[in-house]
């Protein structure tokens, strides 16, 4: 299902591929072209996509081919989103696929993993295949609309590429290598049963490397169906290669070993596409709870009017989910920028987006009482979906370690001042933007930036659930600036013009202090519970470092701003 286990219509517009844009202006789809893209999937969703018809797919566990190939055809054109501009394609930038995957997540997140996973397929040929291969297979997904499946994951290995047992072995003629066998097996791999091309990594000789391999060649056979708990639109298989012979011009890249390099390369990218998949779907159920509860009469009045409801079931993932927009939107924007992979805030930006998201369609189904939980409800199966977006393209405990172990090293590299540089520009945003939340998010990075240095000189990252409790306070903290940075941008007018526009600049920084708030008593309550309850001893003056007090005296006005929020929800105009 998308990848489980790598540890990670408008023709002519004038564009710029984001993996490729390095030391380049960034281009990709103009505002007008993103908004008709944006548009157009919102009517092909109307026509095609009814809840009736979505209910019914789902029942009967059926994937749509029709409907997934006229996606992939001039009658929508996804797929020229992910291509160059030079190869026939469109290509969107970060920021636009960031957009219009939250769009298809919102319609049905089965199919969006159908679409999406050709462009996982097609990304091993994007970022190291040979300018043949590229204008070869590139062709035959812009002109034909062939489906791609992306086969990395096997059986018995799952995040463990260490442990892969898929082999090539070399074919070679007077010396000269003029193929390859492939032998072995993989797991979870969407789109493994209709896909017509598929990227293979396989062990050869030299090391991992990519192949393309055709559905149709003598000895690659896939399983049945799998009976998935969701996305039950989308088609998951086994792959089976059995002595499957390719030429040597299917090793793409043309050289052996690359295969991993190829595959981290694009982790802040295609983690970004997953994480907006975790915001569209969450938004998707929060979006008919809110409705519902609009209408909903209980007691006298509708439950909209109902603290116990609001600030329970829906302002809190209303939080959650803006959170995650704002690290999203940081990360697509230095991405189009070419500032790099950036895999750490790819997996920050995928934990929070996938764990709001799930978190929103449980409460959605709980804010609908005994409806939300029978299958006449969307929110019911929107739930069931989204639970896989926490699984695939790495688990969320994955993310943590990945996260942890990647700001440990700028915590080391620094002396343990890489949160508290992180800080002090935030105490120099509150200076000039008072109302965002920056002065507490300041207290949240100095406290991680202690609790770090504490970890530290406890040799507490030997305990690997401890390391992973950073990962996600590291996501936490970043998060809450990023909200905070995105809200003073608001404010000032400077927000990405594709940018997200759902909440005005008030709500915005109403929605940030309170996030903020949220973040600093956890990160601090954390360190204490951590350092506290290991066997070291704890430090002296812990409760000071961590500067205790300010964050408490910090969470004043926070009802009042809850109550912002709420008032915000309720009055927001969906876009």
């Amino acid at each position: 299902m998308l990848r489980t286990a790598v540890a990670d219509t408008l023709a002519g517009v004038r564009c710029v591929h984001p993996r490729r844009n390095e030391g380049r202006v960034p281009g990709g789809l103009d505002l007008e072209t993103l908004e008709l893209t944006l548009e157009s999937i919102g009517e092909f969703a109307r026509r095609e996509l009814p809840d009736a018809r979505l209910i019914e797919l789902d029942e009967r566990d059926e994937f749509p081919a029709e409907l997934v190939r006229k996606m992939c055809s001039d009658e929508l054109g996804i797929q020229l989103l992910f291509v160059d501009e030079e190869y026939g394609g469109m290509g969107a930038g970060a920021f636009d696929v960031y957009r219009v995957c939250e769009q298809l997540a919102a319609c049905d997140l089965g199919l969006a993993t159908s679409a999406l996973a050709t462009f996982l397929g097609s990304d091993p040929i994007s970022v190291g295949g040979t300018e043949e291969q590229k204008r070869r297979y590139m062709a035959r997904i812009v002109g034909d609309g062939v489906l791609m499946a992306y086969g990395a994951t096997e059986p018995d290995a799952g995040s463990d590429l260490a442990a892969m047992k898929t082999v090539a072995t070399r074919v070679a003629s007077n010396g000269t290598v003029t193929g390859y066998r492939l032998s072995g097996a993989k797991q979870w791999i969407s789109n493994g049963g209709v896909a017509q091309l598929t990227s293979v990594l396989a062990l050869a000789p030299d090391g991992p490397s990519w192949f393309v391999v055709d559905h149709d060649v003598e000895g690659f056979t896939h399983g049945a169906p799998e009976r998935k708990h969701g996305i039950r639109l989308s088609n998951t298989a086994a792959l089976f290669l059995e002595d499957v012979y390719v030429d040597a011009d299917r090793l793409i890249g043309g050289a052996e070993g690359l295969g991993l390099v190829q595959a981290q390369q694009v982790f802040g990218y295609t983690r970004l596409m997953v994480a907006a998949f975790g915001l569209g779907a969450g938004w998707a159920a929060l979006d008919r709870a809110i409705a519902y509860s609009r209408e909903r009469i209980q007691g006298g009045g509708p439950l909209s009017g109902k603290q116990g409801y609001t600030l329970k079931l829906i302002v809190p993932h209303v939080i959650a989910l803006e959170v995650a927009r704002a690290a999203i939107e940081d990360t697509a924007e230095r991405l189009d920028a070419g500032a790099g992979p950036l895999n750490v805030e790819g997996a920050v930006a995928k934990l929070l987006a996938t764990e709001a998201g799930d978190a929103a369609a449980d409460a959605a189904i709980q804010a609908h009482g005994g409806y939300g939980y029978t299958r006449e409800y969307v929110v019911e199966k929107i739930k069931r979906d989204v639970r896989i977006t926490r699984i695939y393209e790495g688990t969320s405990e994955i993310l943590e370690i990945t996260i942890a172990r990647g700001r440990w090293q700028d915590h080391l590299k620094s002396r343990g001042d890489h949160y508290h540089a992180q800080a002090r520009e935030l105490e120099l945003a509150h200076a000039t933007h008072p109302k965002v939340g920056a002065g507490v998010a300041a207290l949240a990075q100095h406290a991680l930036a202690e609790l770090l240095e504490c970890s530290r000189l406890g040799r507490l990252t030997r305990h690997q659930h401890i390391l992973m409790r950073l990962g996600a306070l590291i996501g936490e903290a970043e998060g809450a600036a990023c909200l905070v940075r995105r809200a003073a941008r608001a404010a000032d007018g400077q927000l990405d013009p594709k940018s997200s526009r759902r909440f005005a600049p008030d709500a915005l920084a109403a929605i940030a202090r309170v996030n903020a708030r949220n973040a600093a008593l956890h990160i601090v309550t954390e360190a204490i519970r951590w350092v506290g309850g290991s066997e070291a001893e704890s430090p002296r003056g812990l409760d000071r470092r961590l500067a205790l007090t300010e964050v408490n005296t910090a969470q004043a006005g926070l009802i009042a701003d809850l109550e912002q929020v709420t008032a915000a929800v309720y009055g927001a105009m969906h876009r």
